[in-house]
């Protein structure tokens, strides 16, 4: 279940959002709706990666109270936590986006895009169509199990950094500090910038 049903209306991931409702949205996001400022990392490493990667970020762009304001670049790295070569390799980008959403409601629009590209949860670091992680959210800080924020392990991912610090080179990882300072400490071994693929900012 998401966090968007409404009568008449089923997830718009998979239906169009009507235009009535992104006009309130558009209206909201310019007046009072005081909208946060979250991180998200994202990741494929099955089927067409780059295509999963534009969708997922389409789909986030259709969400209801939410806009997509920074795309990073594409990044190839090697598979987090299992034996070298047992898996595809990686994409990975970071978005930011501006949001009314609290971060309960985030993360189940996370995971509806992760389920409607099919994404299998089947073992841990186990290969993905589509991974969709909230890094921060603002500056809130919560060790709830189901959402903790920010990311417990973002600042030990060059995955994460990396991209995050190409479009925001002053962002700071709530507790943590400089995502500068972060990146300079774990390094780019295992990452590789892929300057020959993009990802679009929706229009």
């Amino acid at each position: 279940m998401t966090a968007f049903s409404t009568k008449g209306q089923s997830d718009p991931t998979v239906q169009p959002v009507p235009a009535s409702v992104v006009e309130q949205v558009d209206a909201a996001d310019i007046t009072l709706s005081n909208p946060k400022r979250a991180v998200l990392s994202l990741g494929s490493n099955l089927g067409n990666r780059l295509e999963t990667l534009q969708g997922a970020i389409d789909a986030l762009e259709d969400t209801p109270g939410l806009r997509v304001k920074a795309v990073s670049p594409v990044y190839e790295t090697e598979p987090w936590g299992v034996a070298p070569g047992s898996q595809p390799s990686y994409f990975n980008a970071v978005i930011v986006v501006k949001t009314t959403l609290p971060p309960s409601s985030l993360l189940e629009r996370g995971q509806a895009i992760e389920e409607a590209f099919e994404r299998v949860r089947e073992e841990r670091w186990g290969p993905r169509t589509i991974d969709v992680d909230i890094v921060a959210y603002a500056d809130v800080a919560s060790d709830d199990p189901v959402l903790t924020l920010p990311h417990p392990r973002a600042h030990e991912r060059a995955f994460v950094l990396a991209p995050w610090h190409d479009i925001d080179p002053e962002a700071q990882l709530p507790g943590r500090g400089p995502v500068a300072d972060l990146l300079n400490g774990v390094g780019r071994e295992g990452i590789q910038p892929r300057p020959d693929l993009e990802l679009r900012l929706p229009e």
